[in-house]
């Protein structure tokens, strides 16, 4: 995944709090905005993993994304900002007076690869954790926050997951790891 470039960058950041905006006032969207993300071989056509986070006066506000994704970069962002703002079961809907306050953050995922839990590298690393039916993921922000070393973060994607925290160990456990370009509205990145 090649990163997005300061322009491209900004425009998924509108897009995504446009998109907000219309869904809380309760209106249908408008027109798509002109593609600058397009061109031969962009990164508007490559298939994403992307993630929305929202945050209020420095609070998590919702959080929704996509592990794999298929269509246009923009509107994997568009769906997942509505969601983190309407659909976060976590949260009450993003309100009217929300908004104003609202700062979004954008996390691109590369595709998921096998990794050894030896081999997880907090602040490079995101995480997802399988077995069976259960599936979890948390992203590379969230241990550097937290400031969890690997076991305590791969415990805690299987929480996530709706498994033990152990369940790593298991055989029929899988994990895997992921990068992630991350940037947002409120740093300017």
């Amino acid at each position: 995944m090649s990163p997005l470039c300061s322009d491209q960058r900004h425009e998924l950041l509108s897009r995504a709090r446009q998109a907000i905006a219309e869904a809380v006032r309760g209106e249908r969207p408008a027109a798509p905005l002109p593609r600058s993300l397009s061109g031969s071989q962009s990164n508007e056509e490559k298939t994403y993993g992307a993630f929305v986070t929202l945050n209020c006066s420095g609070r998590l506000r919702g959080c929704v994304g996509q592990i794999e994704t298929v269509g246009s970069l923009a509107e994997v962002v568009e769906r997942c900002a509505v969601a983190a703002a309407t659909e976060d079961v976590r949260f009450a809907p993003v309100s009217l007076d929300d908004l104003a306050q609202l700062e979004i953050e954008i996390s691109l995922l590369s595709p998921l690869e096998p990794v050894a839990p030896a081999e997880i590298e907090i602040g490079r690393h995101g995480l997802v954790v399988e077995q069976g039916m259960h599936r979890g993921l948390l992203l590379p922000q969230v241990a550097v926050e937290r400031r969890w070393q690997w076991q305590r973060f791969i415990e805690e994607t299987c929480v996530k997951a709706g498994l033990r925290r152990d369940a790593w160990k298991d055989a029929g456990t899988r994990t895997f790891a992921f990068t992630a370009e991350i940037f947002s509205d409120a740093s300017g990145r």
